[in-house]
């Protein structure tokens, strides 16, 4: 694996709109679909959304949040966050925003990490999961969506990967696996009293 740059992924948004094509592929929208379905139901308060790349799960959650902030660590990513939100008025923003790094509001009711963390070196994941903890509201609820597989421009190997996220918190964490497929798993996840439970 040769893990992929913030430039890379820079050149990547800046040459094609929808390069995964998120907004267009079926197992794309499953995906989005376990991903809400994770959050539970009803309207959420405070909605972090990190690494949103270009918007196509951010559109989706701005419909489900009181309040969005839609994180993404390039511009151009970020003027197509800024697209996605059209019309959703100062409830839903997209703020460029490279991990780990001070978060825009101190406290949230639900944060979502999809697709981010095998891109992150272990050093960089680990604040970043400790960051979540501290910003996350008791009784929030922490969105995980990853690959189980891994792909050429990894930083880290695919497998494990969320439960390793979760320890590097220093929290305990009740995890429900909402959907999972050959190629990925999106979790619930909540603080516990007792134990990491953690597929």
């Amino acid at each position: 694996m040769s893990a992929i740059t913030l430039a890379g992924f820079e050149r990547t948004f800046a040459a094609d709109p929808d390069p995964w094509r998120t907004f267009s592929d079926r197992d794309e929208a499953v995906k989005r679909v376990a991903i809400l379905h994770a959050l539970g139901a009803g309207a959420r308060g405070r909605v972090l959304e990190l690494a949103a790349g270009n918007g196509s799960n951010s559109r989706a959650l701005a419909a489900r949040a009181l309040r969005l902030d839609a994180t993404e660590a390039t511009e151009a990513g970020t003027r197509l966050v800024e697209a996605a939100l059209l019309g959703r008025g100062a409830r839903a923003r997209a703020i460029r925003l490279t991990v780990p790094a001070r978060f825009p509001r101190p406290r949230y009711d639900a944060v979502v990490v999809a697709e981010l963390l095998y891109y992150l070196d272990p050093s960089a994941m680990a604040r970043t999961a400790r960051d979540v903890a501290c910003a996350l509201r008791p009784g929030g609820m922490l969105v995980l969506a990853h690959h189980r597989i891994d792909f050429h421009d990894f930083a880290q190997h695919a497998a494990s990967l969320q439960r390793r996220f979760l320890r590097a918190t220093g929290r305990r964490w009740r995890t429900r696996p909402v959907r999972r497929t050959g190629r990925w798993v999106v979790l619930a996840c909540r603080l516990a009293q007792h134990g990491i439970t953690a597929p």
